[in-house]
Order: structure tokens, then sequence, then C-alpha cells
């Protein structure tokens, strides 16, 4: 075996799609009929293409930020982007999969949603759920099958491990005990539907 047989090429990575204003007004659509979007989201997502043009091909053969802020503008106006909508449906999906209300917040802020936008949102979502964390934590306990739901002669032994799922979902520690503490899944209904009767 000679060197020439143990020369390795370096794997080429392909060159990233170009970013000009027609591009972009492509791959912002492509992007939103795949995910729901903040206008900030779109914005990060579409500066990251044109970050990668502009380092492959140079600033004369690329857009420009003011042509993402142009997209962005007329997609808000066409209803395309709407923040306040994206909001509400993304805080009811995340509340169903069992996120709290202060971790839906936090989910929220990081999109890029404004807190004015944050505050409408939760403030729906609690309105239409007057016990909203203690139904995500139940939602959460019985999707990932926690507590209550975990084989009896088990639970003792991961129930630290159960409080640190829910802690990380963004409810308090009082919750969570009391949440993982029912007795099986009957008495997680009991839970809340005291709740709902205060």
């Amino acid at each position: 075996m000679t060197d020439r047989d143990l020369h390795i090429e370096p794997e080429r990575k392909p060159k990233p799609r170009r970013a000009d204003a027609r591009t972009l007004r492509q791959a912002a659509l492509s992007y939103l009929q795949r995910y729901q979007s903040s206008k900030a989201n779109l914005r990060r997502v579409l500066r990251q293409r044109l970050d990668r043009a502009l380092l492959a091909y140079g600033p004369e053969r690329t857009a420009g930020p003011e042509d993402i802020e142009v997209i962005l503008d007329e997609y808000e106006t066409a209803g395309l982007i709407d923040d306040s909508r994206y909001a509400e449906n993304m805080a009811d999906i995340w509340f169903h999969r069992g996120e709290s209300v202060r971790a839906i917040s936090a989910r929220l802020s990081r999109k890029g949603v404004s807190s004015a936008v944050i505050e409408a949102a939760v403030g729906a979502l609690k309105q239409n759920n007057p016990a909203a964390d203690l139904q995500a934590a139940i939602a959460l306990v019985r999707r990932r099958r926690l507590g209550p739901l975990r084989n009896p002669d088990k639970r003792a032994d991961y129930f630290q491990k159960d409080l640190g799922v829910l802690a990380r979902a963004g409810f308090t520690y009082h919750l969570a005990r009391r949440v993982l503490e029912a007795g099986d899944a009957l008495a997680l209904d009991d839970l809340l539907e005291e709740a709902l009767a205060r």
C-alpha cells in the first residue's frame, strides 16, 4: 500500500444557493408553507441564508438586509406572517403538549414575539383554561407516562427523574409534586375537577 492509497479526499460541502431578492422571497414562502413562524424568526432564517450566500458569492451578487425587510413587510401585509396568530397557535400547541405558561412565554420570547403579543396569547390561554398549569402538567404526565401512570413498583425509583421532567417544562415544585403524588389516572382527573370547581 502506498501513501497515495491512504490519501482521503476531504468532503466538499455544496455551495450555498444564491440569495437574490427573488430566491429569498421563494425561500421565505417555502419556509412558511412548512412551518408557522413569527416575523423575527423568519428574519433570522432568511438572514442565515443571506449570510451563507455572502460568504460564497460576495456582496455584489447577493441581496441585502433591506431586501429581507421588504419581503417581511410584504408577507405581513398579505397576512402570511401574523405574530398574534402565531403566538396563539403555538401557545395552544405547546400547552396541549404539556408546557407550563411560563415555559410557553419563554419560548415565544425566544422566537422574537413582542412581550405585548405574548401577554395577549398567554392571557387568552389562561382565560380558556382556568387551571392552565395543572392541565398542562397532567397532559405532560399522561403523554410521557410519568408518576401515577408508571408501574406502581417503579414509581418511587423514578420520582426524582419525573420531578425533573416537570421542572424543565416550567412547573413549580409544589405543582409537580401534587401531580406526581396522585394515586392513578383517575386521581389526576379528580385533581383537575377540584381545581376547575374552585
